[in-house]
């Protein structure tokens, strides 16, 4: 046996391997079935139908987070509102607290006042 030759025929089954291959990747795509055979256009009808619905579903995700998101809003906006009416109560309490306890304060001042001048009167 000749080494050289040996070596010519891996070279050659190589070869024919190689082109078997060729072929057969040839054969698979002349296989493919034309873009107007109606099994292919029914599966492309129903990726996009596939499509279609994601893009609701997805849509319909969008709008609830949306209406979640103004909700928390408002729930919040109506918060603020309640505490700024409480704290708008409560300064007119203290307004009105320090109010009588001014005039409770003029009141025991002129009681005294005119204690005095009773007093001084007799």
């Amino acid at each position: 046996m000749y080494v050289g030759q040996f070596k010519t025929n891996q070279i050659v089954d190589r070869l024919e391997a190689a082109t078997k291959a060729r072929q057969a990747t040839v054969a698979r795509f002349r296989a493919r079935p034309a873009a107007n055979d109606p099994v292919v256009l029914a599966r492309h009808a129903a990726r996009r139908a596939v499509v279609q619905a994601r893009e609701v579903r997805v849509s319909e995700r969008e709008i609830a987070r949306l209406a979640a998101e103004a909700q928390r809003e408002a729930e919040a906006l109506a918060a603020l509102e309640r505490e700024a009416a409480e704290a708008a109560r409560q300064a007119a309490e203290k307004v009105e607290r320090q109010a009588a306890l001014a005039a409770e304060q003029k009141a025991a001042r002129d009681a005294r006042f005119a204690a005095r001048k009773a007093k001084v009167r007799r």
